[in-house]
């Protein structure tokens, strides 16, 4: 449900929405929504996200994660806590042209672990190649959170996303195969076999 707050215009301006010109002076009104450009994809997703989880909940934050990360979990060799520490270093990745850095101390708090057990976590996902620590300093200050770059993991996820999509194509495929009439299994498994 949208709110159609009605907008005065104040001097006479001309409004330009999708090739048709609306002329606006002091008496003309127009609606919050005739001005406003809609972004249909992002307003879909948001509205729905909090349909499901609740505008409040959403109102806090969210995180952007591919579900290849969680559908490839065993391949990447990735255990539980590993897992965890990857999300929460996500969590705090906003910008892509900027690494998260977060404190061990906030990771910790996150994830119920020692600052040790999280070093420890990230110092193996860090031979693994998923993860790189860049050491930060501050002037007099000295060493400051480290910054971490998630490079390594997004290059993990493309290499395995070819292997993913072909499997969930053939998939598509075979389910619309089967749906057809005249669908014969048998038929099927000899054409695969003679390929």
């Amino acid at each position: 449900m949208s709110s159609r707050a009605t907008l005065k215009c104040p001097t006479e301006i001309n409004i330009v929405l999708s090739d048709k010109e609306i002329p606006m002076n002091d008496e003309a009104t127009t609606t919050e929504d005739e001005v406003t450009p809609k972004t249909a994809g992002k307003v879909k997703t948001t509205r729905q996200s909090e349909e499901k989880w609740g505008v409040e909940v959403m109102g806090l934050g969210f995180c952007m994660l591919p579900s290849l990360l969680f559908r490839a979990q065993a391949r990447l060799g990735l255990n539980p806590t590993q897992l965890a520490v990857l999300l929460q270093l996500a969590d705090f990745w906003w910008d892509p042209n900027r690494k998260p850095f977060p404190k061990k101390a906030d990771l910790a708090g996150r994830l119920s672990l020692s600052e040790r057990q999280v070093q420890r976590h990230i110092a193996d996902l860090e031979t693994a190649g998923f993860v790189q620590r860049i050491e930060r300093t501050y002037g007099r200050r000295g060493k400051i959170s480290n910054e971490y770059d998630l490079s390594g993991l997004v290059e993990k996820l493309k290499a395995l996303e070819p292997q993913f999509r072909e499997v969930a194509e053939e998939t598509k495929a075979r389910k619309r195969d089967v749906s057809k009439r005249g669908y014969d299994p048998l038929k099927v498994k000899k054409r695969k076999a003679a390929a």
